[in-house]
C-alpha cells in the first residue's frame, strides 16, 4: 500500500483535452433546422464534426492518496527490517569523498561489493552528492527522504551510523 501511495503520488495527472464547452467558435447554429436534408446540427464543435470537441475528454487530476502514519511506519520498519534478514543492509562509520569524483565513489561502491544501491546519509556533503550523482544504479538522499519504494526497489541499503541514529529518533 505504501509502494502504490508513492507511485501514485508521484504521477504527473496533467493530461488534459478540451471537451465541446471549451473549444473555439461554434456558437452559432450551423444551419436551419429543418428542410435542408441534413441532420439536426446545433453547433460545429460538436464531437462529431471536424475540429470539436473531445467527448468525456481527460482532465488534470491528483492520483496521490492517504495512507495513515502508523501504515507508513509499519511499511518502512518491514522493508528494512527484510533488507536486515537478507543481509543487504552496510552500516558506515562516516561516509566522506575528499574531492566531489565519480570515480572514488564508485571505488567505494566497489570495495563493499555493490551495484545497486541506496545510500542515505544524516547530512551529505557538497562533494557525495556530485560524486554520486552520475552513477548508475545508485541514489544518494538525506535520512529524511527515506521512503518504502526506494528501500524496496535498490538491491542493498548503505547507511552511515549518524543517519541510522535519526532514523531511530524518527521511527522508534
Amino acid at each position: 500500500m505504501a509502494v502504490t501511495a508513492h507511485l501514485a503520488a508521484m504521477r504527473q495527472g496533467t493530461q488534459k483535452a478540451k471537451t465541446r464547452g471549451e473549444v473555439s467558435g461554434g456558437g452559432k447554429k450551423p444551419y436551419r433546422q429543418k428542410g435542408t436534408g441534413h441532420a439536426r446540427q446545433g453547433s460545429t464543435r460538436a464531437p462529431q464534426w471536424a475540429h470539436g470537441g473531445v467527448v468525456f475528454a481527460p482532465t488534470p487530476r491528483d492520483y496521490s492518496f492517504k495512507i495513515n502514519k502508523k501504515e507508513k511506519v509499519a511499511a518502512l520498519k518491514s522493508a528494512l527490517t527484510s533488507r536486515v534478514e537478507e543481509e543487504k543492509i552496510f552500516v558506515l562509520d562516516k561516509l566522506e569523498l575528499a574531492e566531489a569524483k565519480t570515480k572514488n565513489f564508485v571505488a567505494v561502491l566497489d570495495g563493499l561489493k555493490l551495484k545497486k544501491a541506496l545510500v542515505v546519509a544524516d547530512a551529505p556533503s557538497n562533494e557525495l552528492r556530485l560524486a554520486s550523482r552520475n552513477v548508475p544504479n545508485v541514489k544518494m538522499i538525506d535520512y529524511r527522504q527515506v521512503n518504502v519504494y526506494d528501500v524496496l526497489k535498490y538491491d542493498s541499503f548503505v547507511v552511515t551510523e549518524e543517519a541510522v541514529r535519526k532514523l531511530e529518533e524518527v521511527y522508534a
